[in-house]
């Protein structure tokens, strides 16, 4: 897209910070250091899932990998042009599950955010079934997701078979991050009852409409998205487009990098994501991979 059509869906973007009053907020607060710190393993799964399906399997991706040394991989795949690249294993540290996403770069999922070509999607009837079609997610991201759907299903059940588990955690960065968010809504569809779920995103663009975000409050029981400093993602697809976070920000605040829990959908408060990055000219592209708690996406 074209700079001047970016500056004028920024404008759009700016002018509908009128949209619907949102509810009573709880309050914005810090997060302490230790309650950082437990974001670090996560936060290096979702960087490993940058890294080509032969060395997720194989656990031989650097630094990575290494900073989770334990992780048992059980698949991987993708080819990170038509099928973003995935990998699911265990982490017996965490006792859980984990499924990862890979994402991309600003300059890929901006212009995929803000050009007038999407439009909202129903959830296939065979992938999410009993799922309301009031519910709609953007279309590019919902079509991303069920590329691997069936094999990241075939994979969780394998994992949790093997290792005798009940947790599966989700992460991802990016447009992995959306992905992870909807696999959150379609992994527990097609698990046992009683699997517990955790999901873990980073520079998350929005995914659905109001709906949708309603339904990841109400059905998502762990979530939280992570966004840092003055990356745009997170404000994309804009509000006025029907677009809408669902719960459990985390903003890490341009000042001085303190985590801030932000309650709440799309909070407007200060020192939170839409008060500091108000539109996509104020942002900065450079923020999107990180650092997080010193982490960088990437492989």
């Amino acid at each position: 897209m074209k700079f001047s059509a970016l500056l004028q869906v920024a404008a759009l973007a700016l002018s509908a910070s009128a949209s619907p009053l949102l509810d009573t907020r709880q309050s914005i607060s810090v997060l302490s250091t230790a309650t950082i710190a437990t974001f670090k393993k996560y936060s290096f799964f979702a960087a490993s899932a940058y890294c080509a399906p032969a060395k997720t399997l194989a656990w031989t991706c650097g630094a990575n990998c290494n900073s989770n040394s334990g992780f048992q991989p059980v698949a991987s795949g993708g080819d990170g042009s038509k099928t973003q690249f995935w990998y699911v294993g265990y982490d017996p540290s965490l006792k859980s599950v984990i499924v990862a996403h890979q994402g991309t770069d600003t300059s890929k999922i901006v212009p995929l955010l803000t050009d007038a070509d999407f439009f909202f999607d129903n959830l296939s009837a065979s992938l999410f079934p009993g799922i309301s079609t009031s519910i709609k997610v953007h279309n590019g991201f919902s079509e991303a997701q069920a590329k691997a759907a069936p094999a990241v299903l075939a994979a969780v059940k394998t994992a949790l078979s093997r290792f005798s588990a009940t947790h599966v955690t989700i992460v991802g960065h990016s447009l992995g991050g959306a992905i992870a968010l909807i696999d959150a809504v379609y992994l527990p569809l097609h698990l046992p009852a009683g699997t517990v779920f955790k999901t873990v995103t980073y520079g998350m663009p929005r995914v659905g409409n109001q709906a949708f975000a309603n339904y990841v409050d109400a059905h998502v029981t762990s979530l939280n998205h992570i966004n840092n400093k003055k990356d745009i993602v997170p404000i994309v697809p804009g509000r006025f487009l029907g677009f809408s976070h669902p719960k459990g920000e985390i903003h890490i605040r341009v000042a001085d990098s303190a985590w801030m829990n932000c309650p709440g959908q799309d909070n407007t408060g200060n020192d939170c994501t839409i008060d500091e990055v108000p539109n996509i000219i104020a942002g900065a592209a450079g923020d999107h991979s990180g650092p997080y708690d010193g982490v960088r996406m990437g492989c």
